[in-house]
């Protein structure tokens, strides 16, 4: 299998243009932020119940604990892939021949970059669980979209990679 589904992401040594993948990582929510939502939507299904008392005590946890465990599973779908000649980040799709400058924004910058530099126009996927941010600037004409900044647990490598894959 060529995907590496390890948190941090990993990166391999395959040739450009081969369609391999040679960076994957997954941005999904670790262990430790689950307890907190799964207690605030225990404490919604309780709450419920409390100001229903018709309706049965199980009702709202039944409803409300897989729904929660399921928003916090798709929260964590999204993917940052690099193959041989494409960056993929959730659902958007870039050729690797139209990546310009490749930025690392670091925690100390991440609300900076997310506020008042954000251009309307950027792609964004950010998971604000994951610290930093990589910022890639397209120098496709025909595309409107100036940059994207998306969240990855590894910029520096990320960055390396997608500086040596033009």
């Amino acid at each position: 299998m060529g995907e590496h589904a390890s948190t941090a992401g990993a990166v391999g040594d395959t040739a450009a243009g081969d369609g391999t993948t040679r960076y994957s990582e997954r941005l999904y929510l670790s262990w430790w932020g689950w307890p907190l939502p799964l207690a605030g939507a225990a404490l919604l299904a309780y709450e419920i119940h409390l100001g229903y008392p018709a309706v049965p005590l199980w009702l709202p946890f039944v409803v409300l604990m897989p729904l929660m465990v399921a928003w916090l599973v798709a929260m964590g779908r999204a993917r940052i892939r690099v193959t041989g000649d494409e960056l993929e980040v959730g659902d958007a799709h870039l050729p690797l021949r139209f990546v310009g400058e490749v930025e690392v924004i670091g925690k100390d910058r991440k609300r900076k970059a997310m506020g008042p530099e954000l251009d309307p126009a950027a792609y964004v996927t950010h998971r604000g669980w994951v610290g930093s941010l990589l910022r890639v600037h397209l120098t496709d004409p025909a595309d409107p979209t100036p940059y994207w900044v998306f969240s990855t647990r590894r910029p520096e490598a990320l960055a390396e990679l997608l500086r040596s894959g033009k």
